[in-house]
């Protein structure tokens, strides 16, 4: 069990980036979603060593982590946001560097080593070819073959799926709940559909600030029977705008299609109930984070044709883009 109890950073200005942050993430897969600048990688890098809180503990299995940073170095694997690779190294031959400057080495050497975490992440036919040369997706799977590297109790990822095309996130997702298991997994991330598909339990990070400690399906069960979608002009959005929270407008024939949360007041006229799903929970319970990340979405819809129009029948996504 990683147990984070009032965890609190400042930086200067003063800028606060954590406010009394506690959790506890049990072993296996745990999402921490939110929004970028919440706060997200500051916890990483504190969970990481990288930097020291403000205030607050840390302890992973009972033992005080702050206290002995060298202990838990020994225990944790860290793939940050921006991982940085010698572009002309081979693959085989950047993950014997990183080894080396982890300290870790296999009982049957370094070569048999790097060697059987290539074939891990599915990488041992682009071990010789140099680094500059692999995909996003490819370049993470590397990333993660030296966090795993030594067999860590505590696997620290930051947004990992970042870039990602929806075929190599799909490959990383496997990877990642292959690695979960008899470990703990902290993934950090604003993409809804990353703990949508790998995490049992997640907690929401808005300004610092842990707004919610859920599962996927008990938070969209919160908000089941308040969702709400209709097809609106322009002008009718920015009215509804005013009277209830819209985690969704995405373009259709010229008109938006629009989700909204409607407890205790009344929808639209022509809006019908729907299913409720994890992206609609993430902007909900997440307050007013939600209004920037539903703009990105806005800004990200596909256009035209492939939309359908809202009707009567049960959405059955509980996934999201992000």
């Amino acid at each position: 069990m990683l147990v984070l109890r009032d965890l609190v950073k400042v930086y200067p200005g003063p800028v606060t980036a954590l406010q009394g942050v506690s959790l506890d993430v049990p072993e296996g897969m745990f999402g921490l979603l939110g929004p970028n600048g919440a706060g997200k990688s500051t916890l990483m890098r504190i969970l990481a060593g990288l930097l020291e809180p403000t205030a607050g503990s840390v302890a992973l299995d009972g033992e005080d982590v702050l206290a002995d940073p060298a202990a838990l170095r020994a225990r944790l694997g860290y793939l940050p946001q921006d991982f940085g690779f010698y572009p002309h190294l081979t693959g085989a031959a950047m993950l014997a560097h990183l080894l080396a400057l982890k300290g870790v080495v296999g009982r049957s050497g370094t070569k048999a080593l790097v060697a059987e975490l290539l074939d891990r992440v599915n990488l041992t036919y682009a071990a010789d070819r140099r680094v500059k040369t692999y995909s996003g997706g490819m370049r993470q799977r590397l990333g993660i073959a030296q966090a795993i590297a030594g067999d860590p109790r505590l696997v620290v990822v930051d947004e990992p799926t970042a870039g990602l095309d929806p075929e190599e996130r799909l490959r990383f997702y496997h990877l990642l709940a292959e690695l979960a298991e008899g470990r703990i997994v902290l993934l950090s991330t604003h993409i809804v559909e990353d703990v949508a598909v790998l995490c049992p339990r997640f907690a929401m990070i808005q300004q610092g600030r842990l707004v919610a400690q859920t599962t996927p399906a008990e938070a969209r069960a919160s908000i089941e029977g308040t969702m709400y979608e209709g097809l609106l002009s322009k002008g009718e959005l920015a009215s509804v705008r005013l009277g209830h929270r819209v985690t969704q407008s995405m373009l259709f024939e010229g008109r938006h299609r629009v989700r909204i949360h409607a407890r205790g007041v009344a929808a639209p006229a022509g809006f019908v109930p729907v299913r409720a799903t994890l992206e609609d929970a993430y902007f909900v319970l997440g307050g007013a984070g939600g209004r920037p990340a539903e703009a990105r979405i806005e800004r990200a819809a596909a256009v035209g044709a492939t939309a359908a129009p809202a009707t009567s029948a049960p959405a059955t996504s509980d996934g999201s883009p992000r």
